[in-house]
């Protein structure tokens, strides 16, 4: 699972979505792209959204000073997400795997179980992972890629060894889309996983024990 925490800039998420978004290292051949993974934007607009919808919650919740101090850099951390969730979906439809929404219900249903109910696992994914209420079939469908991959590779995430194997594997599928981001969100580092100064790759921060996430042994 995706944990999008990052170092507290100086700058807010909103200053930076407000800045031209334009791909200035690949000249102006990708306008209002945040990103560009395999050919195919990841449009200012959808990065933008997705933090709108933190922030929404975070203020229904009534802590956004807490939460965004806690977040930090959203946009950024946002991005990275996205990007991180795009290599997994390549990687998962390469090896001809398909999470059904009915394992994602069964994920979700089992996490709120744990968590105390659906009002309680909306309030920790937002707390610990910032995701938004409208991004948690998303979160888990993640996961379920996640953890199928793994299966289907014979590993087992809750180890060292099966969390470096899979980074491995990540990493091939990262490099075969040559992701390009735009230089305001920082550099996306394809054999880490991760996008910026980040220091730990995305792979494993998916891959944190979270209600609701299943263990595969290989």
């Amino acid at each position: 699972m995706v944990r999008r925490r990052t170092a507290t800039l100086s700058v807010t998420a909103a200053a930076l979505l407000a800045a031209t978004p334009l791909l200035t290292s690949c000249g102006t051949a990708h306008p209002g792209a945040a990103a560009v993974v395999g050919g195919e934007k990841i449009p200012v607009s959808a990065l933008q959204a997705r933090v709108e919808a933190v922030r929404d919650a975070e203020g229904g919740a009534g802590r956004t000073a807490q939460l965004g101090q806690a977040t930090g850099d959203l946009s950024r951390a946002t991005l990275g997400s996205m990007l991180f969730d795009r290599v997994l979906d390549r990687a998962a439809r390469d090896a001809g795997i398909t999470v059904t929404r009915r394992q994602v219900q069964e994920l979700r249903a089992t996490a709120e179980q744990q968590a105390g109910g659906p009002t309680a696992l909306r309030e920790q994914l937002l707390q610990q992972y910032a995701v938004a209420p409208g991004q948690i079939d998303d979160f888990y469908r993640v996961q379920a890629e996640a953890q199928a991959l793994a299966h289907r590779q014979g590993v087992d995430l809750n180890s060292p060894d099966g969390q470096a194997a899979l980074t491995k594997s990540l990493a091939k599928t990262s490099a075969r889309l040559g992701i390009d981001v735009n230089p305001r969100y920082g550099t996306w580092h394809a054999q880490t996983l991760s996008l910026g100064t980040a220091t730990e790759p995305w792979v494993r921060k998916a891959l944190t024990p979270a209600p609701g996430s299943v263990s595969l042994q290989g």
